[in-house]
């Protein structure tokens, strides 16, 4: 489905407000409590600017990857403190992160990263590669070299099996690895829909993902090998058997970010872009799980960076990141209700995680 982005991982209890994790400018994690509409508490992070937030699959702790010094951060939420943080820079390296996924057990983060060295006259820029960081020793462990036309992909996350022996790619098509070598065992011809312009709109890890553990529902293109006209539609992914289950909707539009799914698994939202520039035009669309179809569309005003989320109870839409605010809809109308302030800038997609 889509990226960047965006946008919030649904851990959610029926009829439960939640609390929201919201990486934020200079060095922080806020933590916003939904009944309340405000900030309870500020997290201090020691290796820089947050850029990604990732939940650990027991649900206890916050990964978060900063962008100063590539650093990692672990975060405890019955605490609400930093337990771990290293940085992966040195004085001669720097890397870049892309994407990120974490084993069941918690010990490995696995990702793609640039490499970066110093030399006297000049920077030597490494390719993309796979790499394994050990949280607990704090260090990269092992990199693998990326396929040629995996490298040139901008934006990819990734899910990791609950066994913790396989890694899916989620970029041009889904790929499946093995995590011992990344070694491909499997492919699966869908796509993630774009949406050109955007950021924090991602498939998988920051969003797009529900409660319900070894299984993955999110939106994604296919298109037809004769005409290439392409389709979207709703796939469930079964990380532990690799089985997918896509239901085609209709003809794909430009762009689509993110998919909110209600706690009760009946209903769905994203946001939809059609046109570009001066004739863009947004809107929200309502899916009923049970039929695959769209049931609601409603215009909302187009940006070209956000982050897409749902509250913990399912009832609120949220639109947010790059800016001060957080602009709230309801489900049941799909109109604008309020406007929360954060007074801080939001730097990535946030998380919901339900008390």
């Amino acid at each position: 489905m889509l990226r960047t982005l965006a946008l919030l991982v649904l851990l959610t209890a029926v009829g439960r407000a939640g609390t929201l994790y919201l990486p934020a400018y200079p060095n922080a994690v806020l933590v916003f409590d939904e009944a309340k509409g405000q900030i309870v508490d500020r997290i201090p992070l020691t290796t820089g600017t947050p850029m990604w937030i990732r939940l650990s699959p027991d649900r206890k702790q916050i990964y978060v990857t900063t962008i100063d010094h590539n650093g990692i951060e672990v975060i405890d939420i019955a605490s609400r403190k930093v337990v771990n943080h290293f940085e992966l820079n040195t004085p001669t390296q720097q890397y870049r992160f892309r994407g990120g996924g974490i084993d069941p057990a918690g010990k490995y983060l696995y990702t793609v990263i640039q490499e970066i060295d110093k030399r006297t006259e000049h920077y030597d820029v490494g390719k993309p590669k796979y790499a394994v960081i050990d949280l607990a020793q704090q260090k990269i462990i092992k990199t693998v070299d990326m396929p040629p036309e995996d490298q040139l992909i901008s934006r990819i996350s990734f899910e990791v099996s609950p066994n913790g022996e396989y890694l899916y790619q989620f970029g041009s098509k889904i790929k499946i690895l093995r995590t011992s070598d990344f070694s491909m065992v499997g492919e699966v011809d869908l796509s993630p829909p774009d949406f050109p312009g955007m950021e924090n709109v991602r498939l998988g890890n920051d969003l797009d993902l529900i409660s319900k553990p070894g299984m993955h529902i999110s939106i994604f293109n296919s298109m037809d090998p004769i005409v290439h006209n392409r389709v979207f539609g709703l796939a469930h992914l079964n990380l532990a058997t690799r089985e997918v289950d896509y239901k085609p909707i209709g003809p794909a539009p430009s762009g689509m970010a993110g998919l909110q799914i209600t706690p009760d698994l009946k209903t769905a939202y994203t946001v939809v872009a059609n046109g570009a520039f001066g004739n863009k035009r947004c809107e929200f669309w309502s899916f009923d799980l049970a039929s695959n179809r769209v049931t609601r569309r409603e215009e909302v005003p187009c940006r070209t960076r956000f982050s897409f989320g749902m509250s913990g109870d399912g009832k609120k839409l949220y639109i947010y990141g790059a800016g001060f605010q957080i602009e709230v809809y309801d489900t049941a109308t799909l109109k604008l209700e309020k406007v929360w302030d954060l007074n801080n800038d939001i730097t990535y997609a946030g998380i919901v995680v339900m008390p």
